[in-house]
Order: C-alpha cells, then structure tokens, then sequence
C-alpha cells in the first residue's frame, strides 16, 4: 500500500489523485471529519479533484453520528479488501495521524465505554503519577497507546483497566506500505492555511454549517468536530463577533497543523519510516519520486 501523509493545506488529496492515476489506484480517506455527509467546505473534500479516481471513507456517515479509530479500523479494512478485489493498488491519503497509525502499524482500538468515576480519580493526578499508574497495569505486549496528553493518558488508562477485565478483540496485523510525507516551510504552511479558510468563507462555509444546524445537528456535535465547525457555530449562535470568529479560527488552524507534524514525528519514533517529499514542488515531481520508491 502507498500511503501520503501531511499536515492541513499541504496538498496531500491532489497528489495522492494523480500517483492514483499512474498505478491503477484507488485512494482510502484518512480524515476523521470527511466521514460525514453536508460536511465539505468544512473539512475541504474537494471531490471534483477525485475525476474519475475511486475513493472510499467520504460521505458514509450522517452528521452528528459517531465515529472513532475502531469504526475507521472497521471500516478501512473492508475498503482495503474491495480494492484488492478490483485488482487495484491502495493509496492511504489523509492527515488524522491515529487513523493511519492504527492500519499501519495494526493497533487494536476498541469502543470501550467511559468511565466517569476512574476519570474523576484520574483527574486529581498530575501527568507523571499518571505515566506510573499506566505503566503498572499489566498488558500484553502488542498494546499501543497515545499517551502524549494528560486527556490522552487517561483514555489510555480507561482502555488498559477496561482490557484486564473484558476479552479484548483480536489485533489485526499492520499493512506493509511505503508512506511519504508531505512537508512544507513554516512561514508557507501558514500563508497557505489563512488564504484557504478565506477562500472557503467566500465559498460559503458558513451557510454549510447554518444548514447543518437548520437540519438538527446538535450544536454540541458541531462543536466537539472542532476547528470550522466550532467557531462557525458559536459565531451564528452570537457568541462571538465575526472578526474573533476568524481570527481565533485560523490560530486554531495553524495550532492544528503543528499538532499534526508532532504526531507524525510520533509515528516515526514507533518505527514507522516516513519518506519526507517537499510540499511546495510540482505535483509531477513528488509524483515521480513516489514512482520510484515503490
């Protein structure tokens, strides 16, 4: 399997279209919003840049489900398949580095149900003693984890107690890929960040998100999707002016971004080998430099 990678605005969808279209390819979306249906301004599906190129994971869900690693596990395993069948070649394309890492690499995620009360005692514990109490729960070897934040250590903690008591799910075996990432200049990533949220305000993202709200998508779930969807629900509901609503949008963008490189520098450290192609060169030749290495 091809899989590229890369931060917000990098250009990953374009160019994994046009290796696409030189290997028989179809493209797998690794992008934890693109899932929901009305959502594309938003989350910059830029379906017609497909043409005529398969892709799956776009547009399968209503907006407000759930969805989550397992789900996309699930699912991306059934695409994996349907892609073999069809005699064509894979290409994993997206930016949400837990989805990737978990197909890459075969980490078992399961829908374990919160726990409120561990959480409440987990809470009062700073990040170290959390680190020791993690560490001391028996595991078996092939469990990974996310363990980067506070919020994140204590999922981790919820999932590792919730496994010493229930039968987990048998873990699936990693994916062999070649995986190429997309990298570009601070200073470009950011110009190209703050020009594409205002192109997509010009293009209507925030009748996109008034729409969903008119069709009865919870402002809670609009929130919790983040960034766009966030800040454009709280500027329509009033809680915020239009010039706050775009300012703290693209921070977030641009904090977002950073968040994302820092996961990919995550996955490497776990032993994934990332191929890093310069984002700013011409589709053709990144292209080429794919061809090459597969």
């Amino acid at each position: 399997m091809i899989c590229i990678l890369g931060p917000t605005a990098s250009g990953k969808t374009a160019l994994a279209v046009h290796v696409a279209g030189k290997v028989n390819g179809a493209i797998i979306s690794a992008d934890s919003r693109q899932v929901f249906k009305g959502m594309d301004i938003g989350t910059g599906k830029d379906l017609a840049t497909y043409g005529t190129i398969d892709h799956y994971l776009i547009d399968i869900l209503e907006p407000g489900d759930d969805y989550s690693v397992a789900h996309f596990q699930d699912d991306f395993y059934e695409a994996f398949l349907d892609i073999l069948l069809k005699q064509k070649r894979p290409i994993l394309c997206g930016g949400t580095g837990m989805y990737m890492q978990s197909v890459l690499q075969g980490y078992t995620h399961t829908s374990v149900p919160v726990n409120p009360e561990l959480r409440v005692h987990l809470e009062k514990k700073d990040i170290e003693e959390l680190e020791k109490f993690f560490l001391s729960i028996p595991k078996p070897d092939t469990y990974r984890a996310d363990i980067s934040t506070k919020k994140r250590l204590i999922r981790a903690i919820e999932v590792a107690q919730w496994s010493m008591h229930n039968k987990s799910p048998v873990g699936r075996t990693g994916i062999e890929s070649v995986i190429f990432g997309l990298s570009l200049p601070l200073e470009e990533r950011r110009r190209r960040i703050t020009n594409r949220l205002e192109e997509r305000l010009k293009a209507g993202m925030l009748d996109e998100v008034s729409a969903l709200l008119k069709q009865g998508v919870p402002e809670e779930k609009l929130k919790f999707y983040g960034l766009e969807y966030k800040y454009a629900t709280a500027y329509l509901l009033g809680e915020m002016d239009y010039t706050s609503f775009f300012e703290k949008l693209n921070t977030e963008i641009h904090r977002y971004a950073k968040r994302q490189m820092t996961y990919f520098r995550k996955m490497e450290k776990d032993g994934l080998r990332i191929h890093w192609l310069d984002a700013t060169a011409p589709i053709k030749k990144n292209t080429e430099k794919i061809l090459r290495s597969i």
